[in-house]
Parts: structure tokens; sequence; C-alpha cells
């Protein structure tokens, strides 16, 4: 099975132009995906085009990321109804350096013939001043051409500026640079990119004796609701776990739609046609267990195998009601730092530990957990309330370091659901 082959079996596969299919399986090329840094991580939306370029490599091809320097100072008007916010330079360096170091941990780009290549397209035009640009690269496109566009096409009700509208020419550009500078006969993109690439294969027919560029596109991905994927009602999926926890990455994976669960093991796992479809098979009537499997396999992709260790435990503390102190003492202390960003985390001085608190005081006046005195002492007395997993209902229980594991977190339950991280501060 090859390349495209196996786009069309993941269903990754929306278009592409004469001729491609033919050229990859011929000799190994070289292909390009743009990333814009409009944020300061990559995010699920662009870790399918990622791994377009993990597909493309494993196929003994060579991956070019294209960082956009310049393009990100533009702004790309495809799938958007108003402009755009400009970033500021600075910002924009900033999010390249993160999203570059994202980059190296992804996809290979050290060992090997097709080892992956990272360009920067600022490179492109640093030295071009705006008569070259407009003589050299504006003079091969005709503003009907660039209407025609589906991108442009969808904000002339709303407005475009000329800045947004003239992304195409800078994209079609991008493409000959690196057709001329690297032998990148190919660029892949999501569809809604279509027009953009192909501005850059007519700008290399008409400019390059000789010249014959492609385009792979993959389809939009969107959930069963129709909602774009990678996004949840707090907002993006980021790969940073800065932005977003490791453990809220993993419950991303563990909460997909069953109906989405076979489109998305096609997207983003990396075992073979052969071994997905038996795994499917042996869970078909089991999809919690397969979106475990799933949901395993990308958070030790994109986080490590201690993170995903790490959040295991958390699920065992937040989830099981079995856990016990004993397995919470074993807890290293950075899996409370996580516990800690998934429940209500609440503060105590160490001066205030000094001598004890009464559980009482706790409970109502240290820590609100509930309203009143008499609260606390009728959730104690009903065996509601929990110390590091350990019941207690005496009321004149007294909450001392000793508690704390590190001398730093304890946790706290007020029936079964209300949990709690108390953390000393100094």
């Amino acid at each position: 099975m090859g390349f495209i082959e196996e786009l069309e079996w993941r269903g990754m596969l929306h278009d592409q132009t004469p001729g491609c299919r033919e050229l990859l399986s011929q000799s190994p090329q070289k292909a390009y995906i743009g990333f814009d840094p409009t944020a300061p991580s990559l995010g699920l939306g662009n870790y399918v085009q990622i791994m377009l370029l993990s597909i493309l490599q494993k196929h003994g091809h060579t991956p070019i990321v294209l960082m956009g320097g310049a393009t990100g100072r533009i702004g790309d008007p495809s799938g958007k109804d108003k402009e755009r916010e400009l970033k500021s330079h600075d910002e924009l360096d900033r999010n390249i350096a993160a999203q570059m170091i994202q980059f190296k941990k992804l996809l290979n780009f050290e060992d090997g013939d097709n080892k992956a290549i990272l360009v920067n397209n600022y490179d492109f035009y640093k030295n071009m001043n705006v008569l070259d640009f407009l003589r050299d690269v504006g003079k091969n496109s005709t503003i009907n051409y660039m209407l025609s566009k589906e991108s442009v096409k969808r904000r002339l009700d709303s407005g475009i500026s000329y800045t947004e509208f003239s992304y195409q020419l800078l994209q079609g550009y991008d493409f000959y640079c690196l057709y001329k500078e690297h032998n990148c006969k190919i660029q892949m993109g999501g569809s809604d990119q279509w027009g953009n690439i192909i501005a850059g294969t007519d700008y290399i027919g008409k400019n390059i004796d000789g010249g014959k560029a492609y385009a792979v596109t993959t389809p939009l991905l969107t959930k069963a609701d129709g909602k774009k994927f990678g996004k949840t009602e707090e907002g993006n999926i980021w790969l940073d776990e800065n932005l977003t926890s490791a453990y809220k990455f993993y419950q991303f994976w563990l909460n997909i739609d069953d109906a989405d669960l076979k489109k998305l093991y096609r997207y983003f796992s990396f075992l073979t046609k052969d071994k997905i479809e038996a795994l499917e098979a042996e869970y078909s009537q089991d999809p919690r267990e397969l979106k475990k499997l799933l949901a395993e396999e990308l958070t030790v992709r994109i986080h490590g195998i201690q993170a995903h260790e790490n959040v295991k435990s958390v699920s065992e503390v937040l989830f099981n009601k079995n856990c016990s102190n004993e397995y919470l003492m074993a807890l290293p202390s950075e899996v409370f730092a996580q516990i800690g960003q998934e429940i209500p985390l609440l503060s105590l001085s160490s001066e205030q530990l000094t001598n004890g608190i009464n559980l009482i005081d706790l409970l109502s006046e240290k820590t609100n957990i509930v309203e009143s005195k008499s609260e606390a002492r009728r959730a104690i007395q009903a065996n509601a309330i929990a110390i590091n997993k350990i019941k207690t209902n005496a009321i004149d229980h007294n909450v001392s370091v000793s508690d704390f594991f590190y001398s730093k977190y304890a946790m706290i339950e007020n029936g079964k659901k209300n949990k709690y991280l108390l953390q000393l501060t100094s």
C-alpha cells in the first residue's frame, strides 16, 4: 500500500491533482505543509496535518515543515468569516520557536535519507522589496483568478483587506521557492487550502520551464455533531501540556463520540490497517476500551510515557471508589500537582497548621468546603468526610502537617463527588 492508498484507506484523502499518485509511486519525493504561528502551541487541528507528514515520512518520502514567519504576519482568510487579528512580530517569533520544538518531537529530523526539513518562509521575503514582489509575483495572477478562490468569494460581502486578499500570492510563491531550493513538487494541506495550493502549482508552471507541481488535500475533520474537531466547550485542545494538561488531553479521547471512533482511529493511530481492523472487531461491543487504547497511544506519543502513567494515577484517585490511602502515599509529588488542576485547589499557610486546625473549622472557616460549622459537624457525623481516603467521624479531629504528603498536599472528600486538594504555602 503506497502513500496515497494509505490515505484513501484512512479516509484522509479529499483531493489530488492528476499524476500525483504516479509520481509518489515512482521515486522518493519531497512534500510540504505550511503552518502559520498564530498560537504558542500546535493544536489537535494542526495534528491532522502532522499525521499526514508522518505517514508520508513512513513511506520513504521527505516531509518539509514550512513555518509561516511571513504568512503569519498577513493572515490566512481560508475558513474565516472576518479578518484575523494581526499578531506582533515578537509574538509570532515566540510562537515559531515554541512550535519548532514540538515539530522536532513529532517528526524525524535526525536520521535517514528522508529526515524532515524545517524552513521558515520569512527567509523568502526578508530581502524582497514591494516593487520586486508586485513585479515578480503579483504580475502572475489576475484579479479575476484571485477572486475565484473560495477563501476570497465567501468574504466579498463581509469584506476582505488587501492584506488577506494577497495571502494566496505569498503561499503560491512559497511553493515556487521550495520547488527551486529543495526540489519539492508536492504541497499538502486541508481541503480549505486547495485554492491557495493551486495558486502555487500555477505559478510554478508559468515560471519554471517544464515545471510541474502537485497538490494533495485532506478532508476538513469534523465530529459527528458537525462541530470542528479538536475543540471543546472550553476551547482548543493544545499539544503543550501547559495549555492543555496531559490529563485533559487523555480525557478528550476517552470522551469522543462513539460515532467518531472509527474515523479518528484511522486518522491518528500509527497501528497497521490489519491491527486497527482487528481491534475494532475485538471491541465492537466495548467502544470505551477502544477509546482507552487510542487515548493511551496518543498521550504517550505527545506527552511521554511518564505523563501517561501520571494520568492513570490521577484517574485512579478521582474515579476509583476503592482508591486507598496507601495508593495516595505512593504517588509522586507531580501527580498531586496534576490533581490540583482537575479539582478545586485550596491553599493554607503553614503557620495556620502550627498547632493543628480543628476539622470543623477547617471545613467551614478556613476553606469554605461547607457553608457553616453546623453543616461541617453533620457531614462528619454522617461519615461523609474523608481525609486522604480515610473516613473520619470524630468532630474533635485535628488536622496537622503530618496529614500532608510531601508536607504540601492533602485530599479532602465530602461525599462521593466533592473532592478538594489542600496545598500548604509558606
